[in-house]
Formats: C-alpha cells, sequence, structure tokens
C-alpha cells in the first residue's frame, strides 16, 4: 500500500470516529474587587457619619437637639440657620478665622520648604557631621512637644514675641521640620541616580538640580506635607492658647470654640454650627487635596 493510500484509509477511519466533545468551562468570578469596593464604602460610611450628624446637628432647633438624636431630622425635618447666626456673631468668624489663616498658612509654607531644602542637603549633599545631624533628627521625632511649652514660653517672653502670630510660626515650624525632612528625603533618595549624573554633566549647580529636578519630582510629597501641616497647625488649640492668651490679637477658631459653651451658656446646638464652621475649610482642602495625599504618601514606596 503506498503512502497516498495510507492518507486515504487514515482519512476515511477519521470520519467515523466520534468528535471530542468539549466541556463547558465556568469562569472565575473575581471577588476581590466587589469586596475590596464594599469595605472602602463602608470606611467611607464610618468617616463621613460624625461629620454628617455634626452637620445635622448644627441646623436643627435647640429642643429638637437636646431631645433625641440628629438621625431623628430624618423622620421629622425642621431646620434652621439660627445656630450658625449666634455661632458667627459670639466667635466673631472674621478675626478668628483670619487669625487662623496667618498661622495655618505661615507655617505650612515654611514646613514645606524647609523640609524640602534640608531632605535634599542630607540626601545629596556631602559635609561634615551629616550622620550625626540625620540621627538628632530622627531623635527630635519622639520628643513630645508639650514638654517644650515653659521654656519656649520664657523665651519668648524674653525675645518680645509672646501674644505674636511669629510665635506660632516658630514653635510649629520647629516641631514639624524632623518629619517633614524624614518623609521627603525617603521620596529623594529614591529617585533614579541617572538624573543626577545627567545634570552634573549638563553642568547643573545644586541649587539648580533642586528647583528643576527635584521640586518637580517630589511635588506629590510635598503636597502631602502640606495638607498634613495645615491640618496640625490649624486644629492646634494648645500652643495658640498658651502663646497667645492675654494678647490683643484675635484667638484662632480652635480656641475660640473651645470657650464657647462656657462663654454662651445656651447649648449645644451653637457648639455644633460653631465646631461645621471651624472644621469646614481643612475639610473641603482634605476631600480636594486627597489624590495628591494618597500620591504623596505612597510614592516614596513605589518608586525606583
Amino acid at each position: 500500500m503506498s503512502v497516498t493510500q495510507t492518507s486515504r484509509q487514515a482519512a476515511a477511519d477519521g470520519q467515523h470516529l466520534p468528535k471530542p466533545t468539549r466541556v463547558p468551562t465556568r469562569k472565575r468570578r473575581n471577588f476581590g474587587r466587589p469586596a475590596l469596593h464594599v469595605v472602602i464604602i463602608l470606611f467611607m460610611v464610618i468617616w463621613f457619619t460624625p461629620v454628617m450628624g455634626l452637620f445635622i446637628g448644627s441646623i436643627r432647633t435647640q429642643s429638637d437637639t437636646a431631645s433625641s438624636g440628629w438621625w431623628q431630622a430624618f423622620v421629622e425635618p425642621l431646620f434652621t440657620g439660627f445656630n450658625y447666626q449666634q455661632a458667627i456673631s459670639v466667635i466673631g468668624i472674621g478675626p478668628s478665622l483670619g487669625t487662623s489663616l496667618a498661622i495655618a498658612v505661615p507655617t505650612t509654607i515654611l514646613t514645606t520648604l524647609l523640609s524640602a531644602l534640608g531632605a535634599y542637603a542630607l540626601t545629596r549633599m556631602k559635609f561634615a557631621g551629616r550622620t550625626i545631624l540625620s540621627l538628632v533628627l530622627v531623635a527630635l521625632l519622639v520628643v513630645p512637644p508639650q514638654v517644650t511649652l515653659v521654656p519656649m514660653l520664657k523665651f519668648f517672653d524674653a525675645t518680645g514675641l509672646i501674644g505674636t502670630v511669629p510665635a506660632l510660626w516658630i514653635y510649629q515650624v520647629g516641631f514639624t521640620v524632623p518629619f517633614g525632612i524624614f518623609l521627603v528625603r525617603g521620596f529623594i533618595a529614591s529617585m533614579p541616580e541617572e538624573l543626577f549624573e545627567a545634570a552634573d554633566l549638563d553642568g547643573a549647580t545644586q541649587l539648580r538640580i533642586f528647583t528643576s529636578v527635584v521640586l518637580p519630582l517630589a511635588a506629590p510629597v510635598l503636597a502631602s506635607l502640606a495638607i498634613l501641616q495645615f491640618l496640625w497647625s490649624w486644629n492646634d488649640l494648645l500652643a495658640p492658647l498658651i502663646f497667645l492668651g492675654g494678647s490683643s490679637v484675635a484667638q484662632p477658631l480652635t480656641v475660640n470654640v473651645a470657650g464657647l459653651v462656657s462663654t454662651t451658656g445656651q447649648g449645644q446646638a451653637q457648639l455644633m454650627a460653631a465646631t461645621f464652621i471651624s472644621i469646614a475649610l481643612p475639610l473641603a482642602l482634605l476631600i480636594a487635596m486627597q489624590r495628591y495625599f494618597v500620591r504623596g504618601i505612597l510614592g516614596g514606596a513605589v518608586k525606583g
């Protein structure tokens, strides 16, 4: 039998063979992403519920707030803006807001700038005592600011800064810069070495490398540091109460809100309204800048 006949015979036999049946395969369902969404939504509800309760309680009448919980407003909705009128008139929203901004904004700018400069110097510049200085900065992270209140109060009194806003700049910046340098330094250290080598070959100075290479790449972590510092400075109560107490400078919102109950004695509805006024700006800032905040915190971990 020739090769051609053999192949024809095999083809003929193959026609009588049963065709293989396909076994239906089940599609694998990815349960990880829906579960992650459920967890995220759950955390959002847990985080946002107190804020929503504070806002609803601030627009209810004093009698309703005293007699039932804020969730009762969904059953018997009765809202008023009188609480905000009272809170604004008692707090003095204009001067207090101006003082809070005068403290938080310069403190945020100085902290971000000094942290970036210090982190770049400790990472890219070689000088005597760099290792010791790095260890000192790390050690300062564990020093509680409260133990320095009395020495700093005496220092500001001797220098004539007591009762002034610059005293708060010095205090808040001094205790946040070590953390800022620690945070930004890890980000700068993770940058590719080729970028700095290319800048050196082009003849760029250290200042040019810092402004043209480091700052644009470190923008996310600097934004995160700025958000953290603004929130810490805005919400600080102890330092303004000590360093501005008894002065002619208008007290910030945190101090006025803390003393609202003893000043008015009109109940918790006005206190809720004043509290929501004090958290409105940092809350809006955090929501608007959350994308940059997350990128900055995680940036140093995923680079390199």
